[in-house]
């Protein structure tokens, strides 16, 4: 989508596309405008954060420390992915300085926050880099961001259906937790009439006009404190409102559907080929431009009782020699196959310029947790061509090296307006030298 456009012109043009909505997005008909359809367009830039929680197995995922550049041994929980090791960096010794409690790992792992930021609070989140990408990236797409996870809660214990993202005023953004649930999401029209959506959509915005004016009628004679939560409620109002929007900006769009068309998941689908299903989804979605920005909290419980384990991932994580490192360890090797498929899907959708996705994409695959309940040197893969990064090698900065650092370089290398996040001190110039 684009703003610039006059509204007749651009909803003319997919109307009349409408009847082949069946078929692939035609590249040649542009992102951006009209004028630009006799030449290919600029692929943009996406990213998908893929976090797999609990950490690893230390003693075998890592290289070695002191086996840098280009020549590491790919050590036997990243076998997987032999074949993409040119396209892929490993980089140790990240961490974010002021998460220390193992259990809120996932809920830090793309903000940097400081938990006890707010003085009399036990608990404060920033937004998430994915976010940060999202405000940037999302404009002209149907949705904004979208954001994964699976049904039964998460790994810090906040509940069901949380995700890996938090908005800008630090608060957790749903989750949609099924294949089933993502697939009608994605790529399935609402059956209802356009009309009675327009009336909805208009009901919901009459609301929260009227709450958000007798909300701020009340800001008189409130404390500093009460100002301050009421002003994060307002903001919250907002964020529907700017959603309710875009909404009704779609509201007449068919959705894009890719060629092949991706047939409905069946309902029972867990473990592997629930996260095998989920990587599918999105290669579907950003082949058509449904959102640009992904984030996925992957199931581990499902995941290592799919591969014929007995035991809870949390149990598996504070593992020693014996059964529960083995499952650890196996554990390490099926998500790498996961991600090895992944990486192949992007890499086999062509763009219009003759590129493929995986070439303007930012893919990270990490946990904020090291092994068992250790904070320090977070598992971090980083693949894809979207920010620009010279891959194919093992990179070790300094210890405690901000985590956040890494997302600011990515940020920055997609061509994208950012000058920290979280904890962040600088760039990583290694990234980019050859």
């Amino acid at each position: 989508m684009n703003p610039k456009l006059p509204t007749l012109q651009r909803r003319g043009f997919l109307r009349s596309s409408s009847a082949l909505i069946a078929l692939p997005f035609l590249d040649s008909l542009g992102f951006r405008s009209f004028a630009k359809a006799a030449s290919a367009p600029t692929p943009p830039k996406r990213f998908v954060f893929l976090g797999m929680g609990f950490g690893v197995t230390k003693e075998s995922w890592y290289p070695k420390k002191t086996d840098t550049g280009s020549d590491y041994s790919l050590p036997e929980g990243l076998a997987p992915l032999a074949k993409h090791r040119k396209d892929l960096t490993i980089i140790q010794n990240l961490a974010n300085q002021y998460n220390n409690e193992a259990h809120w790992g996932s809920t830090f792992w793309l903000t940097g926050a400081n938990r006890y930021a707010e003085p009399g609070q036990s608990f404060h989140n920033t937004i998430s880099v994915d976010q940060v990408a999202a405000e940037q990236l999302g404009t002209d797409t149907r949705f904004s961001s979208v954001q994964l996870g699976y049904k039964g809660g998460d790994n810090s214990g906040h509940g069901p259906g949380l995700s890996l993202s938090w908005n800008r005023q630090g608060k957790p953004l749903s989750a949609l937790t099924t294949p089933v649930a993502t697939f009608h999401r994605m790529f399935s029209d609402d059956s209802t009439p356009l009309e009675q959506r327009q009336a909805d959509l208009l009901k919901q915005k009459s609301i929260l006009d009227t709450v958000f004016q007798d909300a701020k009628s009340t800001r008189r004679g409130l404390t500093k404190v009460d100002q301050d939560k009421l002003d994060e409620y307002l903001q919250s109002i907002r964020e529907i409102e700017q959603r309710l929007a875009k909404e009704k900006e779609w509201l007449e769009v068919p959705k894009r559907i890719p060629d092949p068309a991706p047939i409905e998941p069946d309902k029972s689908l867990q473990g592997v080929e629930e996260v095998k299903m989920m990587y599918d989804l999105i290669v579907a979605a950003l082949q058509v431009d449904t959102s640009r920005v992904f984030s996925y909290r992957q199931p581990l419980d499902t995941l290592i009782r799919s591969m014929g384990a007995t035991i809870t991932a949390h149990n598996m994580s504070h593992y020693e020699p014996g059964t529960r490192m083995e499952v650890s360890k196996q554990r390490d090797q099926k998500q790498s196959e996961l991600f090895a498929h992944f990486l192949d899907r992007l890499k086999g959708v062509k763009e219009s310029d003759g590129s493929s996705l995986f070439d303007h994409t930012t893919v990270t695959l990490g946990s904020n947790i090291h092994s068992i309940h250790y904070l320090t040197n977070c598992p971090t893969i980083v693949a894809g061509g979207g920010a620009g990064i010279q891959h194919g090698r093992h990179i070790v900065t300094p210890e405690k090296t901000p985590l956040c650092n890494l997302w600011l370089s990515l940020l920055q290398g997609s061509g994208l307006e950012a000058e920290t996040h979280g904890d962040s001190t600088a760039t990583l110039p290694q990234l980019f030298e050859v």
